[in-house]
């Protein structure tokens, strides 16, 4: 069966959640690749005495977020919806500023806090969402999600102590 704009999509969440799950979906991969951004920056950037702890904790950070952004798309197409996938969307979807100055390592440290935080905060948003539709791979995509940046800002804030 085929409607005019391409094949059924008879996964037992109805289109109109499917949408708005995938419109949610969408932020979170602005946010992550914004993060992935920004986190990789800072590793070509960072100096000072922290210099190598920070470049190989930023290395690790911006390579789980490569792969991060891969997952959210891939969810967002399997709910029948196409991924952003260019700056400019990201920009018009994210909720995280971009940095344009090189800040001092510990000015990017409480940065990459703020910006797991977001993500964070981001994800939790669609969660109710998803778990009203049954949605079981996004809520699980969501946790993840959720308990990784929520670790990471840890992480990174008890650097700052």
């Amino acid at each position: 069966m085929a409607k005019k704009d391409g094949p059924v999509i008879d996964i037992g969440i109805e289109e109109k959640q499917r949408k708005a799950i995938a419109e949610g979906l969408s932020a979170l991969l602005a946010d992550s690749y914004t993060l992935y951004l920004k986190t990789h920056n800072y590793h070509w950037n960072v100096t000072g005495p922290m210099f190598n702890t920070l470049h190989l904790m930023f290395e690790t950070q911006y390579n789980e977020l490569a792969l991060a952004v891969d997952l959210i798309a891939e969810r967002i197409r399997a709910l029948g919806v196409y991924a952003p996938g260019s700056y400019k969307a990201f920009a018009k979807l994210s909720s995280m500023e971009e940095s344009e100055k090189v800040p001092s390592a510990t000015d990017m440290i409480a940065d990459l806090v703020k910006g797991q935080e977001t993500v964070v905060r981001t994800a939790r948003k669609i969660f109710p969402m998803a778990n009203k539709a049954d949605d079981e791979a996004t809520c699980d995509l969501l946790t993840q999600r959720i308990q990784l940046h929520e670790k990471t800002a840890w992480m990174l804030r008890s650097m700052l102590e």
